[in-house]
């Protein structure tokens, strides 16, 4: 019996890795598999060698405080895949991870073919970094069709799958209507899938609820949350006295929400891909700490957070990044955009030239599928 071993190191990459793995085991029932992963792989029926949880750390100097832990956690899941012996090691996103782990296993096992999905931004910093790769790597699955010439420079196999966040979910048909507020225009929020994103843009986007509510009395808000999150959100939401907002986690009443919505404030992210396939107007917010972001200024090659923003090289959705992430800004930002629907129509209009140039064929985790199929056979 075939066995991969599926390697994620947060939420996202859990369920970017189900999605593959669902199509995988469709077209090819009778793999054995063993994990790092969450709530979304779990429910595919694979088991995780130890909670996500453990392991999802965001910012330099939470990296360098827990390193202990991290390295600790690292060498345990080299052990487990060893042990496991897998055809596949299949690594997703959180390369600051599940990287160091696939170049640790390549090392002991040359005989593991190292697959790993969602490349590390060599766009945005360390290109230098391909080159280490191409020691340990054997294919490369891209999200995006540029970043395929830094991966063929140094004759890395590389496949470009699309981003799973641009496709119509045509299959959708959750019903809403019970649970959409009446005589209230939706605004939906995404606050960020992990702890320390939320700790801090949680209290500002309250703020900003609180200032809208002030002056004016027809908006309901939305916060999208993870399951793993969902009820943090909640319990710091609870004493916020207001009324009209409200947290979801299912993924189809999601989707839903959001394409009901008439604006979106998003965290600098992947997630802003999801708003403008929704045809939504939006803009990005994202705070660091100081000394994160001035370690960020010293490494970024690019000017922008925001993806699509990076690949237009211009301001095509606004930034609120760090002292502009506040909620005062927040509320002008928003209410100025709603006053001018010529500027909202040119960023739709942007955005959706933007998406066609990174869609797949087909979808993202049917191609990453037959990725996995092909080192099979």
């Amino acid at each position: 019996m075939k066995k991969i071993f599926i390697l994620t190191g947060e939420p996202s990459g859990d369920k970017l890795a189900s999605t593959v793995i669902a199509n995988l085991k469709l077209k090819k029932p009778e793999i054995e598999y063993l994990s790092v992963g969450g709530t979304h792989l779990k429910s595919l029926g694979i088991n995780s060698i130890f909670d996500l949880k453990d392991i999802t750390y965001l910012g330099f100097t939470s990296v360098l405080l827990n390193i202990f832990k991290i390295n600790a956690k690292i060498n345990r899941t080299v052990d487990e895949i060893i042990k496991f012996n897998p055809d596949i090691l299949f690594s997703v996103d959180s390369p600051d991870f599940t990287l160091r782990v696939a170049e640790k296993v390549k090392k002991i096992n040359k005989n593991i073919k190292s697959i790993h999905y969602v490349a590390p931004q060599v766009w945005i910093w360390r290109k230098n970094r391909v080159k280490k790769i191409k020691k340990f790597i054997d294919h490369m699955i891209l999200l995006f069709n540029f970043e395929k010439k830094y991966f063929d420079e140094e004759n890395i196999k590389n496949t470009f799958v699309g981003h799973p966040l641009i496709e119509n979910d045509r299959n959708n048909k959750t019903i809403i209507d019970n649970i959409l507020p009446k005589d209230k225009k939706i605004i939906s929020l995404f606050p960020g899938s992990r702890k320390s994103e939320t700790n801090v843009l949680l209290p500002i986007l309250l703020d900003f609820i609180k200032i809208m509510n002030i002056k004016h009395d027809s908006y309901f808000f939305y916060f999208h949350a993870t399951e793993d999150n969902k009820n943090s959100i909640l319990e710091k939401i609870k004493f916020s006295n207001i009324d009209n907002l409200d947290v979801i986690s299912d993924e189809n009443i999601k989707s839903k929400i959001l394409s009901n919505s008439i604006f979106a404030v998003a965290k600098s992210g992947t997630i802003s891909l999801q708003v403008c396939n929704s045809n939504i107007p939006s803009i990005i917010i994202y705070k660091l700490s100081f000394i994160n972001f001035m370690i960020f200024k010293m490494l970024v090659n690019v000017k922008f957070a925001n993806v699509i923003n990076i690949i237009n090289n211009r301001e095509v959705i606004p930034e609120l990044l760090q002292n502009e992430c506040n909620a005062n800004e927040i509320y002008k930002s928003v209410i100025y955009l709603l006053k001018h629907p010529e500027l909202i129509k040119k960023q739709l209009t942007e955005c959706s030239k933007t998406l066609e140039g990174i869609r797949s064929k087909t979808t993202s985790s049917e191609e990453a599928s037959l990725v996995l199929r092909n080192y099979l056979s």
